[in-house]
């Protein structure tokens, strides 16, 4: 999945004694287990701090998402999750523990590919899937976005900048995706400086065994993680906003939040080499939109049951019911993409 990347576009803590800092993060360690969660960096310990640099962790959430935020939680650090939209979608209640747990969710696009290959309208559908299924589970619109293997031209960037994210690169690659050791992802975190962004992974045990030591180095260096700004796309200091204690919109990682009425839910019953069915059935009303958004280069080529009209890119597509039912469907041919299925925006009636 990891890429190699040329140069370094590749894939402070209070000033007290470490004895001190030993201390805090048992503190913070007992709270957590008191409490169910605890977010250590808070503004007043991050307001002595001589700088600030940006721990991020791309490609999430995993099965070890839960794994790796407790690493983080234990450690005191609050760190920023580019998230991949599939795996949101799949995955919304580790997407929500990341937001609920003091970290900052950001984009990763929809399924990590090659986004530079891709046109215009193309790019503007994956990052706009990627906004909603993110919103959708963790009530947070992100602000910043990561390109996949950090491969970027300037209409990305544009489209990017349209739909309010700001482009995140990285000063300092951990190396944990290329197999790096405990000891060399610590060494290459060591030369984090004020402002600076490290790439680390969600799912790799190495890079969790490393933060204990991350977090010494930069102790001792009188360096605290922080978040990254939207407007610079360098590490600053915390806001002091907490996390959310909004609970998640509800439904199946294919069912968005009760809009106007009724609720649409997809299925996918037909799976064959090339193509693929989609069932969608709405409920709490007999008159009804549904929106419906696909992954580039996917295509749909039969719709039944529904009267479809498409936007302008041609990956997001609008059923109205025609009087056949509360059930419509779709096939679509995937095109090379055989994992994306499509994502169901908004259910209004009338």
């Amino acid at each position: 999945m990891y890429a190699s990347i040329r140069g370094s576009r590749r894939p402070s803590t209070p000033r007290k004694s470490r004895l001190t800092f030993r201390l805090a993060v048992l503190a913070s360690t007992v709270a957590l287990g008191a409490a169910g969660l605890a977010v250590a960096a808070t503004p007043s310990s991050a307001a002595t701090c001589n700088g600030y640099v940006g721990l991020t962790f791309d490609d999430g959430p995993t099965g070890s998402t839960s794994a790796l935020l407790s690493v983080l939680r234990a450690n005191g650090v609050r760190a920023t999750m580019f998230n991949v939209g599939q795996n949101v979608q799949n995955n919304q209640s580790a997407a929500r523990a990341q937001v609920d747990a003091g970290m900052w969710v950001a984009n990763h696009s929809w399924n990590h590919a090659h986004m530079t290959s891709m046109n215009q309208s193309q790019m503007q559908s994956d990052l706009s899937q990627t906004n909603s299924a993110i919103q959708a589970a963790t009530g947070i619109r992100p602000q910043l976005f990561r390109p996949p293997y950090g491969e970027t031209n300037s209409t990305l960037q544009s489209v990017a900048s349209s739909l309010g994210l700001r482009q995140v690169i990285w000063d300092v690659d951990s190396q944990d995706w290329n197999g790096a050791s405990v000891s060399q992802i610590v060494s290459n975190a060591s030369r984090l400086q004020d402002g600076q962004v490290i790439l680390m992974h969600d799912g790799i045990q190495n890079t969790r065994d490393a933060i204990p030591q991350i977090m010494a180095n930069l102790t001792s260096r009188n360096l605290c993680p922080g978040m990254i700004s939207p407007s610079t796309g360098r590490a600053v200091a915390p806001d002091g906003t907490p996390p959310p204690t909004t609970p998640p919109p509800t439904g199946t990682p294919t069912t968005p939040p009760p809009s106007g009425g009724c609720t649409a839910t997809a299925t996918t019953p037909n799976v064959w080499g090339d193509r693929y069915n989609t069932s969608v059935t709405v409920q709490g009303a007999s008159n009804w939109t549904v929106v419906v958004a696909l992954t580039p280069p996917q295509r749909v080529s039969t719709t039944w049951n529904g009267s479809p009209s498409w936007d302008s890119t041609g990956y997001v597509m609008t059923m109205r019911s025609n009087g056949s039912g509360n059930t419509f469907g779709f096939t679509t041919m995937m095109n090379g993409n055989s994992g994306a299925r499509p994502q169901i925006r908004s259910c209004t009636a009338g």
